[in-house]
């Protein structure tokens, strides 16, 4: 199977989303399908993951497969675009945290699956971009909305109209991804970084929502009032807020 979902060793709160097709993970079409299964997958109610890294290996993913897609028609084309752009949006929105562990190459549709990731944590040796200008069509997963709300307006225009690639430490830089280092620990610091949020989920999914949501003040501070009244209901919240009081911050346990 060339993606997968599975439980982190030894820590039930984290899976890991892994593409596996050698050599540079091309992205073919039944990847497509089952990245929507797994974005499906996340959305269930009484999952029991709260963080999720996702990881390619030595190389992310190296985009979509041409050549799958050169015999489709424009109507099948379109058909089948809207199912990854699906599955990315699942990932987007997804109730847990998510982090792209980012090694080789993130290109194209691989490039639009790491930005639908919360936080992006990328080897010294990673390539970033988003090439399809230069193959005469243009991102169509997702890239076009959110690289510039993740880099800027004019950065996102500067990348994607020119399909330049950028290495690791411009990506930092430009804010692309969130932290730099060896190849070799990227899978590792993903991880820390992922459970380091992987808290409450009621919480951690409603506050998400409010981050994500994208509303003019007023209703953005309409939802978040909704929302941190649906969290002081819960069961979490109530236990939280009395672990807090009883023994002080840090202390609770969420059960969801």
């Amino acid at each position: 199977m060339n993606v997968t979902l599975t439980p982190h060793a030894g820590e039930e709160r984290l899976a890991v989303l892994r593409i596996d097709r050698p050599p540079v993970n091309a992205l073919s079409q039944a990847m497509w399908d089952a990245l929507l299964a797994v974005g499906e997958q996340l959305h269930e109610n009484g999952s029991p993951y709260r963080a999720v890294v996702i990881t390619g290996g030595r190389h992310f993913a190296a985009g979509a497969d041409v050549k799958e897609m050169l015999p489709l028609t424009p109507a099948e084309f379109g058909a089948r675009n809207r199912v990854l752009q699906r599955a990315f949006h699942l990932v987007a929105t997804a109730p847990q945290v998510t982090v792209a562990a980012i090694t080789g190459y993130a290109l194209g549709g691989g490039c639009e699956l790491a930005l639908a990731a919360d936080f992006r944590v990328a080897g010294a040796g990673a390539v970033l971009g988003l090439p399809e200008i230069t193959l005469g069509i243009m991102p169509g997963s997702g890239g076009t909305q959110r690289l510039g709300r993740i880099v800027g307006h004019a950065r996102a225009k500067d990348l994607i109209l020119s399909g330049r690639q950028v290495r690791a430490h411009e990506a930092l830089e430009i804010g692309l991804v969130h932290h730099v280092t060896e190849d070799e620990t990227v899978f590792t610091e993903a991880v820390e970084r992922a459970l380091t949020y992987a808290r409450g989920p009621i919480a951690l999914r409603h506050a998400k929502q409010a981050l994500d949501a994208d509303l003019p003040i007023d209703a953005g501070l309409a939802l978040e009032a909704d929302l941190i009244t649906a969290c002081f209901a819960s069961e979490d919240g109530q236990h939280g807020l009395r672990s807090f009081v009883e023994n002080g911050p840090g202390k609770a346990t969420f059960r969801g």
